[in-house]
């Protein structure tokens, strides 16, 4: 006898209703398969990450707070990726609320194939997380990824309270830190590029129109000008914004001078970025006595800085730190910087360094070579530097040492592994290639004090008539020396 597929299906149901398994089917039950989705248990929880909370046990704590503390509860959608890796992106989370200026009170995490479109979470757990809100007393939600804007509308109307997520985190970060009229120039540009596509009106306050009786107006004396309020603000915004790129353009124009500068007199550079609070300012100061600004917290550094170092056989190179980079830096904030991380994407060098005490640093070096793609710096040299050699896991040192070939193991700190790094870039940095044998006039000193600082001196003798010199120079350099060959 051949079934129809009708027939199957009808099978199927009368088996799902008696608990009965099919011919063929010994092996399956149907009555507890829900098909290949997960566990019911995990759908079903909202689960929360135990050792979140920064709440201060002492009241004098709060004067070394430089920020009003805001309550928040932290919500996330795990949705690919073990439990380890969504309690790591949690505390990361953790770690920017706080940076942000405020007290974690908890953090949630769902489990789900993807975000709910409506509210995030989903409707029931939505309810829940407003109830946790209510017994927590917070003020604020942080959800873990970017939101749309009818996520955003749909879960405070659940919850109550105000919501933003990771995106409007990061830009509220930077704008605290953003100290340099570049820097601040640039998170503006990125807050209102976030900030455009979320305008909300607010009824007929924001309405700049009326039309008659007929038309729900007020009638005659009420028409406006025939724009929203929102357009107006629209219409703002893109004005703001193309000033803002103006003057950005413009400042890139001193940077590029001095970086063509730098190129004409064949210096080599070394610039050094890597993830957020890996100590890359530590690194700076331990290898040029920069002085740079250095704070356990997260974007400290926003200004690059740009500092003169030299290797042990004397030769002159600069050495750049960049702002670090973090697991989904909001692509606003990738284009407003573009201009300043083009330091990276210049360099001869690069030293990508990665917090050895973290408890996902192969996830920190992904996060910081996305980012470094987007700019076009993925083509320059990579050196990987391990730091916090003193507060990391042997076996993690190990690890990331067998997967990335090209490493080193260093603590700012505590000054382990710097000479041997200071070593491992003279050795990487770009050297002359073209041998000349010149002997140049005592008065023409200017030429010989280059040769010090831009060549490899390979032998130097004084005669009568003026300083012999055999060396390893640039291609510039050698046609200056070309009317002085011995």
């Amino acid at each position: 006898m051949t079934l129809k597929r009708t027939d199957i299906f009808d099978l199927k149901a009368t088996a799902l209703a008696s608990d009965e398994l099919l011919p063929g089917d010994e092996t399956t039950d149907l009555a507890g398969y829900d098909g290949d989705q997960y566990d019911r248990e995990d759908r079903a929880a909202l689960r929360r990450v135990a050792g979140l909370s920064t709440e201060l046990e002492d009241v004098t704590e709060v004067e070394y707070r430089q920020l009003r503390l805001e309550r928040v509860v932290l919500a996330a959608v795990w949705t690919e990726g073990t439990a380890e890796d969504a309690d790591n992106s949690m505390r990361e989370l953790a770690a920017l609320a706080e940076t942000a200026g405020s007290t974690v009170l908890a953090g949630l995490v769902q489990r789900r194939a993807k975000p709910d479109t409506g509210t995030y979470l989903g409707s029931g757990k939505a309810l829940e997380l407003r109830d946790i809100v209510i017994a927590e007393g917070a003020d604020t939600v942080i959800c873990d990824t970017e939101l749309t804007p009818s996520q955003r509308r749909a879960l405070e109307d659940v919850v109550k309270v105000k919501v933003i997520d990771r995106t409007a985190l990061i830009l509220d970060i930077f704008a605290q830190h953003a100290k340099s009229k570049e820097g601040k120039a640039q998170v503006e540009l990125a807050q209102l590029q976030y900030l455009l596509p979320r305008l909300r009106g607010w009824g007929e306050s924001m309405s700049r129109q009326a039309g008659g009786q007929a038309a729900g107006g007020q009638g005659m004396g009420s028409r406006g000008p025939g724009e929203t309020k929102i357009e107006l603000d629209r219409r703002r915004i893109n004005i703001r914004m193309a000033k803002l790129r103006r003057e950005i353009k413009e400042m890139k124009t001193s940077r590029d001078t001095r970086r063509l500068a730098r190129k004409a007199n064949e210096v080599p550079s070394v610039a050094i970025a890597g993830y957020t609070n890996a100590g890359k300012s530590s690194l700076l100061n331990r290898l040029t006595g920069a002085g740079v600004l250095v704070e356990n917290q997260l974007f400290a550094t926003l200004d690059p800085t740009v500092r003169r170092a030299e290797t042990e056989d004397g030769r002159l190179y600069t050495l750049a730190d960049t702002v670090g980079f973090v697991r989904q830096l909001p692509t606003q904030l990738v284009e407003a910087f573009r201009s300043t991380l083009e330091e990276v994407a210049d360099a001869d060098l690069l030293l990508h360094v990665v917090d050895g005490s973290h408890p996902d640093p192969e996830g920190q070096i992904s996060a910081v070579r996305a980012v470094l793609a987007d700019v076009d710096a993925a083509s320059v040299r990579e050196v990987i530097v391990v730091n916090k050699a003193d507060a990391a896991d042997p076996e993690v040192l190990d690890r990331i040492r067998r997967h990335e070939k090209h490493s080193i193991v260093v603590s700012a700190r505590t000054g382990e592994g710097i000479a041997e790094l200071r070593a491992l870039v003279a050795e990487e940095l770009p050297r002359p290639t073209i041998d000349v044998e010149v002997l140049v006039p005592y008065e023409r000193g200017d030429l010989v004090s280059r040769l010090h600082q831009e060549a490899e001196i390979l032998s130097s003798e004084h005669t009568g008539s003026g300083t012999l010199l055999k060396a390893r120079v640039h291609a510039d350099l050698a046609s200056e020396l070309a009317a002085y060959a011995a």
